[in-house]
């Protein structure tokens, strides 16, 4: 399985498991008086109209509207891969935490082609970047969150510099989706 190929399927099983994480149906307006813009430096990459724009996000659940930034397609290939999307799209007022194409790169290739292949091992790290609740900038400072894994995810920081578990940094945060909040990270969080 070449690396593209595998991203791609990354990102799709990523997009599947959109799992109905209770993305609360929000407007664009609604996120934007509720969660406030989106924070960070990776938000200046954010398409401005069209597909991937926050507004176009704001109208989709999570996982179909991740499918339409190119910066998280490896997520949206994992989380078709897991069967996950139609899960994440109907969930009700969740938190994504998603990995950027860059953060999956960082795993080595046999490593990330081992887990893809692993439906169980794969829908555990991917249900570990999921709260079953709305975690806004707010919350970072100093937070705690169970995951849909199971797991606990640890955040802290202020202004627009935030990090999860210590090492995973926020890259652009408070991105909202008819049904979910999401926060860009840099890294693929690992569940214990």
């Amino acid at each position: 399985m070449n690396i593209s190929y595998a991203r791609r399927r990354v990102g799709a099983v990523l997009a599947a498991a959109a799992l109905p994480l209770s993305l609360a149906a929000v407007a664009p307006q609604a996120w934007a008086a509720d969660a406030g813009a989106p924070f960070g430096p990776g938000c200046a990459s954010l398409p401005k109209q069209g597909p991937g724009s926050p507004s176009a996000m704001a109208g989709q659940p999570v996982a179909t509207a991740a499918a339409g930034n190119p910066e998280l397609s490896t997520l949206v290939a994992a989380l078709k891969q897991a069967g996950l999307v139609d899960t994440l799209d109907k969930a009700k007022d969740i938190t994504v935490f998603a990995p950027t194409n860059a953060a999956f790169a960082k795993i080595p290739k046999a490593q990330l082609d081992k887990v893809l292949a692993d439906k169980a091992a794969l829908t555990k790290i991917l249900t570990y970047h999921v709260v079953g609740s709305t975690v806004d900038q707010a919350d970072l400072a100093d937070g705690s969150f169970k995951t849909l894994e199971g797991g606990t995810l640890t955040t802290g920081g202020s202004g627009d510099s935030y990090k999860v578990n210590g090492t995973a940094a926020i890259v652009c945060g408070d991105v909202a989706t008819s049904n979910a909040t999401v926060h860009v990270v840099d890294t693929v969080l690992m569940p214990k």
